[in-house]
């Protein structure tokens, strides 16, 4: 499948270019990232979340697990099915900062 393709309105939003440009800006920026491919759902279609050393993430549509895999190892990272292996710890890590410090926010 390629990236971009247009849909009707009223249809499921598929994967595009700025989806593609984010992935490979995030991959690029950060160190350690490794890539979980999701299935897809009732609301969304197949997506991909990148995951870096550090727990930040980031999650776009992708046009299939297999372009995913493609794509990942084009930009020399490991890929996994999140069905599969789930997440690691550092995202759940990296979630409960982020709340810790939006709270704090919000106290402030």
């Amino acid at each position: 499948m390629r990236w971009g393709r247009r849909n009707k309105p009223g249809t499921t939003r598929k994967a595009g270019s700025p989806d593609r440009a984010h992935l490979e800006e995030f991959a690029q920026t950060r160190r350690g990232v490794e890539g979980f491919i999701e299935p897809p759902t009732a609301v969304t279609e197949t997506t991909m979340m990148l995951v870096a050393h550090d727990g930040e993430w980031t999650r776009r549509r992708v046009p299939s697990a297999e372009a995913a895999h493609e794509f990942a190892n084009k930009l020399g990272i490991p890929s996994y099915d999140a069905a599969v292996v789930g997440y690691p710890q550092r995202k759940r890590d990296y979630d409960a900062r982020q709340a810790i410090l939006r709270k704090r926010d919000l106290g402030a």
